[in-house]
């Protein structure tokens, strides 16, 4: 059946830097025309936006899910790395999230996860190797190979790193990257690889650098990570070079504002809007040869309709000439889908949780809000009958991770600035091997919060006392198939108990799920133990 219509208004071209009134004729999902010419409307029209990167896993939501949310912020693509629900599930865990996102009007790009595990250093549910990776690259429905965090690999040639390299070469398709701090000779090294974008820059300043050297940077602005503010200014001196991304982006906050927040604060900040739009757009569409439009003839009519460029409030969205949504409302029907998980960890008891006073001085993480970065700080320990607890006269508190694929005795540590004054948290979102990971005041709070995960085979959790709350993620322990608007609420529910506990962190179930991410210095916990990003080894918690 023909489907034709036409849209009038402001037409933002991005292509060629301007803008201008006329009208754009769709038929059968296509672009036929863009005329310009005098029309009435006065709202614009540009093409759809794209996360450049982002871990569809980190909204807790299926990808089917994630797009109903998304759309209404004028989102039409992502660029997306599985590499959340492949450290669970592995091949299986890829292609469920490949088949998901086909049953939804949205475009999933996603990537070939370069490294499964992340490290030797923790305990995962699968890994793939080259064989496992070529396999996925070959597929055309992977667009590109995933963030190599493996930065000493690259640099030292090894062989799995190189030979993953090697076939995204032969494929054709893009390399991207994850080097936090690099600079100098190990940059160039890195670059040279074929790895062309990062999205760690924490400063403009490195991130000045890599874009000489020929790197795209993805400027960062997540749930927990936020590196916006810091690095904007590039869109100056490098256009064709900056893109836009989420990284991780919680479910409540995916509701008030994704892609189209950071062009409205890059214009508010009088950034040149083209340049903003641009970044959402063109450059990643170029960058991962998507098939996504940019309003020309014969592209597919991916676009959405704004009231202004200043207010950027979306109207509609279209993909592939279909309505998806209109006034914030999502026009798109759930899909169904089967769960599939693995959780084999034991209920714990506080005895689990002790701590051997060995000194009286203990290594802690200390966190900083909106940062993956972490410092390793050392303190006093508060020693109680022998043994080490939590202060929160000082803000330190027991941090705990412990393994979800198998019976292990959990691994503690402590971490300090995480403000937690009363209860327990705890979650089996926990980057990038997804175990148990929990932190609160009190022992018996952080082992009921553990155990209720490991009865709803994971979730996020929120306990204290007789008061417990849960968000069960039964999609590898790390998504819902429910209902994604029901999934945000009830999140956002979890998280204002969690901010009610007296933390001043922003997304305090975000923050903890990086605890145990060990390639970001300085100082993380995984299941194995107490580990230094900065000499890449094991430590302990108490200083000899």
């Amino acid at each position: 059946m023909e489907n034709s219509f036409a849209v009038r208004g402001n037409i933002v071209d991005v292509v060629n830097a301007r803008i201008f009134k006329g009208e754009i004729c769709i038929k059968n999902g296509v672009t036929t025309s863009v005329t310009e010419k005098i029309v009435s409307e006065n709202h614009y029209i540009l093409p759809g936006l794209i996360d450049a990167h982002v871990h569809i896993e980190s909204s807790m939501l299926i990808p089917s899910e994630f797009a109903r949310l998304a759309i209404i912020q004028g989102t039409t693509a992502t660029i997306s790395d599985p590499h959340e629900i492949a450290n669970v599930l592995g091949m299986k865990g890829v292609m469920f999230m490949v088949d998901n996102g086909k049953k939804t009007p949205f475009k999933f790009n996603f990537g070939a996860p370069s490294c499964v595990p992340a490290t030797p250093f923790e305990s995962a549910g699968a890994a793939l190797g080259p064989a496992e990776i070529d396999q996925l690259l070959a597929m055309p429905e992977i667009s590109y190979l995933a963030e190599m965090m493996n930065v000493p690999g690259v640099l030292h040639g090894d062989q799995e790193v190189a030979s993953k390299l090697a076939s995204a070469k032969k494929y054709g398709k893009p390399v991207d990257g994850h080097a936090p701090g690099i600079s100098g000779k190990d940059a160039e090294k890195y670059i040279q690889s074929g790895i062309s974008t990062d999205h760690e820059c924490a400063t403009l300043e490195e991130a000045k650098e890599k874009a000489n050297l020929g790197m795209n940077i993805l400027i960062r602005e997540g749930s927990a990570a936020k590196n916006f503010d810091d690095l904007i200014d590039l869109i100056d001196t490098h256009p064709d070079q900056v893109m836009l991304c989420s990284d991780d982006k919680h479910p409540d906050d995916l509701l008030n504002g994704h892609i189209n927040a950071l062009i409205k604060r890059g214009i508010a900040k009088g950034k040149d809007p083209i340049r903003m739009i641009r970044a959402a757009t063109v450059n990643p569409i170029l960058h991962y040869k998507i098939k996504s439009g940019l309003i020309r003839v014969g592209d597919p009519a991916d676009f959405i309709v704004v009231d202004d460029l200043k207010k950027f409030t979306v109207l509609k969205t279209f993909v592939d000439g279909i309505l998806v949504s209109e006034n914030g409302k999502c026009l798109i029907s759930r899909a169904k889908e089967t769960p599939l998980n693995i959780f084999n960890a034991r209920e714990i008891s506080v005895v689990d949780l002790e701590v051997k006073a060995e000194s009286e001085k203990i290594r802690t993480i200390g966190v900083t809000d909106g940062q993956l970065y972490t410092k390793a700080i050392i303190e006093n320990a508060n020693i109680v009958g022998g043994k080490v607890v939590s202060d929160t006269r000082k803000d330190v508190l027991k941090l705990v991770v412990m393994n979800r694929y198998a019976s292990e005795k959990p691994a503690i540590a402590f971490i300090h600035h995480m403000g937690i004054k009363k209860g327990a948290i705890a979650s089996s979102v926990a980057h990038d091997s997804h175990n148990i990971i929990a932190t609160g005041v009190d022992d018996q709070d952080i082992v009921n919060a553990i155990n209720l995960l490991i009865e709803n085979k994971g979730g996020i959790v929120y306990v204290n006392g007789t008061e417990k709350l849960v968000l069960p993620l039964a999609v590898a322990g790390i998504m819902s198939a429910d209902d994604g608007f029901e999934v945000a609420k009830l999140y956002s529910t979890i998280n204002n108990k969690a901010l009610s506990t007296g933390t001043d962190l922003k997304s305090p179930y975000m923050t903890l799920s990086f605890m145990a991410l060990l390639v970001i210095p300085e100082l993380k916990l995984s299941d194995k133990g107490l580990f230094d990003s900065l000499t890449f080894s094991f430590t302990t918690v108490c200083i000899s």
